[in-house]
């Protein structure tokens, strides 16, 4: 990741195989637009890199299987094929897929781990429409409830102000929902110019990441985890000062947190289906046994009227 504004030739690849790749998408560049004056766009980079691969009978040449806001920058996955496509549309559609972003967000934030349950609503207010908010906030529209998992990481300094560094995990998929719940508790994303009511312009970016990657595809899952961009070697304004725990730490415990869950879903899955098919087998066992109860009563009454004949 660079500080340098975005190119056609500036995408950088994290993973590629037949079916998919996951790009390290740029800050400050649309993933598609039909506006003809937008230029820069990951599509576009994708056509100049690998012409190749455009499949002519989609709009735009190549399906993103999710979305990633204009200013955040990090992984994005791209399915090759339409039956790639389908089956991670399934894995978000199942909500299976762990997604784990970093950030330096303003002030120090004082409890470590913690979970934010603010639902999330469409802004209707005049002028901020292209906003979200919280519920009971003045123009709030039907507000859904959402989930994020806030960890800290660090506590520094950007341009001389105290921040923190955070690593957040979506629980759910609301827009703007991880720009939403840092603002909500007081601590707002280093330069996210929208949720500063446009008072955070100073730094070049939006100190928002789409670090870690996973998808349970079978056979195999994709599973991709990129560099740090929020780091003094490229940022000499960010001065980190006290460390909590690791970033690699961090994510490999967020991810062994989530393949238990899932193994514990699918079990309880097999269980379920277990049991259904007992209760099956013995429905159709019953009915078995009601079947030659009926038939043998059926079969002595004739015995005993062809006796009195």
């Amino acid at each position: 990741m660079t500080t340098e504004p975005a190119s056609l030739e500036s995408l950088g690849v994290l993973f590629q195989s037949d079916d998919f790749i996951v790009v390290d998408k740029h800050w400050d560049i649309r993933i598609d637009s039909k506006m003809w004056y937008e230029k820069h766009t990951v599509q576009a980079q994708l056509r100049h890199r690998f012409p190749q691969l455009a499949d002519p009978s989609t709009y735009y040449g190549f399906r993103f299987c999710h979305q990633l806001d204009f200013s955040t920058s990090g992984a994005l996955c791209v399915a090759l094929n339409k039956a790639a496509a389908g089956r991670a549309y399934r894995c978000f559609k199942d909500r299976t897929v762990t997604k784990a972003y970093l950030a330096l967000v303003r002030g120090l934030v004082e409890k470590e781990t913690q979970t934010l349950e603010f639902s999330i609503g469409k802004n209707s207010s005049e002028g901020k429409t292209h906003m979200m908010c919280i519920e009971g906030t003045e123009g709030c529209e039907n507000p859904k409830p959402c989930q994020t998992e806030l960890t800290v990481l660090e506590y520094g300094l950007y341009d001389g102000g105290p921040v923190t560094k955070v690593l957040l995990q979506p629980l759910t998929g609301r827009t703007h929902q991880l720009r939403v719940h840092c603002s909500a508790i007081g601590h707002p994303i280093v330069g996210d110019f929208t949720y500063s009511s446009g008072a955070d312009d100073a730094p070049y970016r939006m100190m928002l990441h789409a670090h870690f990657l996973h998808i349970p595809l079978e056979p195999e899952p994709l599973l991709v985890s990129g560099e740090d961009p929020f780091l003094p070697a490229l940022d000499p304004k960010w001065l980190p000062q006290r460390s909590l725990r690791t970033l690699t730490t961090t994510v490999e415990a967020l991810l062994e947190r989530r393949l238990e869950e899932d193994r514990k879903i699918k079990e309880e899955k097999r269980e379920r289906a277990r049991k259904e098919e007992e209760r099956r087998k013995g429905r159709k066992e019953r009915r078995t046994k009601e079947e030659i109860e009926e038939q043998t009563r059926q079969c002595q009454e004739w015995l005993s009227e062809w006796a009195g004949d």
